[in-house]
């Protein structure tokens, strides 16, 4: 791909450290630099997903151009201001109908007056002091650009406003403004939350009440919504000196209380005018500032919550290209796009370092030149002195920020004493890319547009050139591959009086392939640091640790290169819909000690053992006594005892105990509790994104909580309140804990019912899991009455289990596959429940019992070696499926495969397994799919740990208590793996059972 013009420097401008990142194309035989983190407070990799050719570097900060915004009268427009909030809205209601409203961009309050020529650099002060903003020229109002018509307007909210201010702080929770703090006419203003609700045509202000000690009074500091939970609220000023308190609103909490944080690890000295950000995934990254000796700073840090509660601080890797504050800020996938800024002394930023860009995704931080490996201010000043009119439109500071998908919009701020009224549009060229490669059309268009079509959804004239900047209408706009849901789609009700309703989502229509292919972002990094080290190694230049990029981790520590950099890919263009990210999230084995095991990302086609699968009474009625202890228990309490006593995903070890610690009354109490909900839900369960995907579970509980510890686990702790879980049957028979698996599954169903999902699988069947272990298990572990009769309640219930999840009406999930008798989604719909195997048709038999053949080269229909009547079905009869029922992916389990899951059909099936090592002989990983808001999938992996130190020799209970299963499984072995040949002669296996 060619560079474009304003990423190549001119080379006697270029500056000689520079030099590392020029363009080159990486050898294939080359390792890339990978990233390894523990938890959630790191910068791990998270690259684009489009199919690109190669680029020979990274994407260097976009250029700005001005809009023209239409005002219909002049008190529409902001005017000149500075020390304002700008906070993007996303758009309400179904595109298309009467109440719809577009993406917005909400502006409130800052300073319309000057007083004095102190270049803004000075504190703000009240009216009457010398120097710096007259702050009798502080507003409360509040103007609004609708990003579809390219229009300002005024708002008049209903309800008490806040109080004239600048220097404050704003940010959106869902179709909601959130203001706090600053400075007005008479000093500080109040702590209070001030709430703007959007979600209705005429806006209402509300004030939140907050109970309990909170930031206090405040302004230059900074606030952000963080993993769409956490309000955020850091630094800033208290009128005395710099802060550097960090302080938690939970927004999923009622009533709302402010709590003082103490995050570990190395964070920000005490600072103001800096600004932060929340990427998609949690990470708060908070850049800049100016410290208590008024010094600019030029460092970044990361704040991200761990999954055990505690918060960190993480320095950011990379080089700034210049120490700012007073600047701007906002993240557009995983770049954080910064914009002008003040050096002190009545000097800006002023030169290709006035618009930066920290890429996240691979450690380095680039200005409009290139890759920055040391600070750059000053050495640039020919742009300045020559006119650029990129360089000149961004020089500035106190102004806002805010991004509407892949567009960056700045307005207003301050300039040479001067206040400016101009609204500033650049354009994330590498999200562009990604998104033009996914959706078969160019996100940015320099042409004029077609006839019979409108110019541009999102239209911008470039002043300098006069052509048209648009933005495919059908693009997918792209969050982190990895992470929850973009602000604003999660709809925390923060006022009493506030209801959201959920904004569009542009994705388009149609899709042919599935496959994701090379990742020409991350590639391209990738190859630009290779090639640096490449020289360095040659003796040309020295490449200096700091500017490594991102093949040093936060701490500094090198990384293993796990990257494959040019892999076998199929060269069609990809349109955009459900993809399969190019590369999945592995965790190695425990190696021991505290740290547990490495976090690592793998390409897709590095997985060389895909291709390869593993293979194969109605009770009496309880005493008297048992009924009146059943009166006397809370039934609502056993599931949170369930989840008390199970949910550990750091610390569950096997009971030493055999005996279940649950009695047959508490397991009938939890299996009646959710027998009501799955009795009210659909045979075809309808999901939305985000959702996390699970495979086949098969009884081993400790692998359950070796996904949850790694990946996210559902509780209020966990990410429950942001991602859905969805599992895809098989929790029983084969391993040592099915009791502990279904169990904790069906209390986290009874307490998370409308987020934690279950359908059914071929062992949730009394004839299936009475052969495979589960029965034994009841009976061995709750004694023969009692066992038997848990046996019999929790079958019963497995008789109401859904069938089949659809998300998004374009992914449908299903435990076996489509065999030979399903052609339309209505035919698994019409299933009656509760039903029994033996009592279903041949559409519940291939449901939950067939298979896909062996690869993408056997077509049609074939006998499947599980046994008689069992079809195998090939690529054909899934596309056959997908296009009668416009879907774009079919997930299903059943089948053990060795890197934990295998694509099909040229990737329109994926099958999942998350158990690790199935049956202590298959040494397969195990994985789960997660899917983002953006409908991109990525595999997360686990693989099998080591054989524990302490031996069966050594401990002769353990010993005991694990024959009987070992022996079930020796005399029913499983199905082989996928890939390799059913013996014949098996007697143990299901073609002769």
């Amino acid at each position: 791909m060619d560079l474009d013009s304003s990423m190549v420097p001119e080379q006697n401008d270029q500056d000689p450290t520079s030099l590392n990142h020029q363009s080159t194309t990486q050898d294939p035989s080359s390792e890339s630099p990978d990233e390894t983190g523990s938890e959630s407070a790191s910068f791990t990799p998270t690259p684009a997903s489009a199919q690109q050719p190669p680029v020979s570097s990274p994407r260097c900060a976009p250029s700005y151009s001005v809009v023209n915004a239409i005002l219909e009268k002049k008190e529409d427009g902001p005017g000149p201001r500075c020390g304002h909030t700008l906070t993007a809205v996303p758009a309400v209601g179904e595109e298309g109908s009467s109440n719809y409203i577009a993406p917005r961009l909400i502006l409130f309050g800052g300073a319309t007056a000057l007083e004095g020529n102190s270049g803004g650099t000075g504190t703000p002060t009240s009216a009457g002091s010398a120097g710096g903003i007259r702050l009798a020229g502080a507003t409360a109002d509040v103007h609004c650009y609708d990003v579809l018509t390219n229009k300002w307007s005024r708002l008049t909210p209903h309800g008490e406003p806040p109080s004239p201010r600048a220097a404050h702080v704003a940010t959106a929770v869902g179709t909601m403004v959130v203001i706090q703090g600053g400075i007005g006419p008479a000093g500080l203003s109040a702590e209070d939350l001030h709430v703007l609700d959007l979600t209705q045509q005429r806006p209402r202000w509300h004030r939140v009440v907050v109970q309990g000690p909170g930031p206090g009074p405040r302004y230059g500091h900074v606030m952000a919504l963080v993993g769409q939970r956490y309000l955020m609220a850091i630094g800033g000023n208290d009128g005395k000196r710099p802060l550097a308190d960090v302080w938690a609103l939970d927004t999923a909490a009622k009533p709302y209380e402010w709590r003082k944080l103490e995050p570990e690890g190395e964070g920000p000295p005490p600072c103001m005018y800096a600004t932060a950000s929340a990427r998609s995934d949690g990470l708060l990254l908070l850049c800049g500032g100016r410290d208590a000796n008024s010094v600019p700073l030029a460092s970044a840090y990361g704040l991200a919550k761990h999954r055990d509660g505690r918060w960190e601080w993480a320095i950011a890797p990379g080089v700034s290209p210049s120490a700012r504050y007073q600047h701007a800020a906002v993240f557009v996938n995983a770049r954080l796009h910064v914009s002008g800024g003040a050096l002190g002394g009545g000097r800006m930023v002023e030169d290709s370092s006035s618009v930066a860009v920290l890429d996240t995704a691979a450690g380095v931080w680039c200005d409009t030149k290139s890759v920055v490996t040391s600070p750059r201010t000053g050495k640039y000043s020919a742009d300045a002195a020559g006119g650029d009119a990129s360089v000149e439109l961004t020089r500035r500071c106190r102004h806002a920020a805010a991004a509407v998908g892949d567009l960056i919009f700045t307005y207003g701020g301050l300039r040479g004493g001067v206040l400016l009224d101009d609204l500033l549009v650049a354009e994330d060229l590498a999200a562009a890319e990604t998104t033009s490669a996914a959706s078969h059309a160019a996100a940015v268009a320099a042409t004029n547009s077609p006839p019979g079509r409108s110019p541009g959804r999102y239209g911008f004239s470039d002043e300098r050139t006069g052509e048209l900047l648009e933005s495919a209408p059908d693009a997918v706009v792209l969050g982190s591959p990895v992470a929850p849901p973009v602000n604003g789609d999660m709809y925390t009700d923060i006022s009493t009086e506030n209801a959201m309703l959920p904004g569009t989502r542009r994705t388009s229509k149609g899709v042919e392939y599935l496959v994701e292919a090379s990742a020409a972002e991350a590639e391209a990094i990738s190859a630009t640091l290779a090639a640096a080290k490449a020289r360095q190694v040659n003796g040309e230049v020295e490449l200096p640790d700091r500017d490594r990029g991102a093949e040093a981790t936060p701490s500094g520590k090198p990384s293993s290169s796990l990257i494959k950099p040019d892999s076998a890919v199929s060269t069609s263009v990809i349109p955009a819909g459900v993809r399969l990210h190019h590369r999945a999230v592995v965790v190695a084995a425990e190696t021991g000690g505290a740290l547990g095991g490495m976090v690592r990302q793998l390409s897709i086609d590095q997985f060389e053992n895909e291709g390869r699968r593993v293979g194969y009474g109605t009770p009496e009625s309880a005493t008297a006594a048992r009924k009146l202890l059943d009166r006397q228990q809370s039934i609502n309490s056993v599931p949170k005892k369930v989840v008390a006593h199970l949910l550990k995903p750091r610390g569950w070890k096997p009971p030493v105990r055999h005996q279940f610690f649950l009695d047959c009354n508490e397991i009938a109490d939890l299996c009646d509790s959710a027998e009501r909900i799955f009795s009210s839900e659909p045979t075809v369960l309808q999901l939305r994104a985000p959702i996390k995907i699970f495979g086949d579970l098969h009884g081993q509980f400790g692998d359950l909580m070796r996904l949850f510890d790694e990946y996210g686990s559902p509780s209020t702790a966990g990410d429950i309140s942001y991602i859905d879980y969805l599992f895809l049957g098989d929790y029983v028979d084969r391993g040592q804990h099915s009791l502990e698996t279904i169990t904790l599954l069906l209390a986290l169903k009874v307490e998370y019912q409308h987020n934690v999902h279950l359908i059914r699988g071929n062992h949730e069947a009394a004839d299936i899991n009475a052969l495979f272990g589960f029965r034994i298990e009841c009976i061995e572990r709750m004694g023969e009455r009692d066992g038997i009769w848990v046996w019999h309640r929790i079958n019963r219930l497995f008789n109401w289990l859904p069938l089949a999840a659809l998300i998004e009406k374009k992914i449908i999930c299903m435990h076996g596959g489509i065999g030979r008798s399903i052609n339309h989604v209505e035919q698994i719909e019409n299933i009656q429940r509760p039903i029994t195997m033996e009592a279903g048709s041949i559409v519940l038999m291939d449901l939950l019992w067939s298979d896909p053949t062996e690869n993408d080269s056997v077509e049609g229909l074939r006998p499947n070696a599980r046994g008689p009547g069992l079809v195998t079905f090939g690529p054909d009869r899934v596309m056959e499926f997908c296009n009668n029922n416009d879907l774009q992916l079919i997930v299903r389990a059943h089948e053990c495969v060795m890197d934990g899951f295998e694509r099909f059909a040229q990737g329109h099936l994926i099958t999942l397994f998350s158990a690790t090592n199935y049956c202590g002989t298959a040494n397969n990983a195990g994985a789960i799919l997660v899917l983002g808001r953006d409908l991109v999938v990525v595999p997360k992996l686990i693989h099998p740990l080591p054989p524990a130190i302490t031996s069966p020799e050594t401990s002769p209970e353990r010993h005991k208590d694990d024959t009987w299963m070992q022996e079930l499984n020796a005399n029913r072995p499983p199905t082989p793996t996928r890939g390799r040949p059913q013996n014949p002669d098996d007697r143990g296996s299901l073609a002769w059972i």
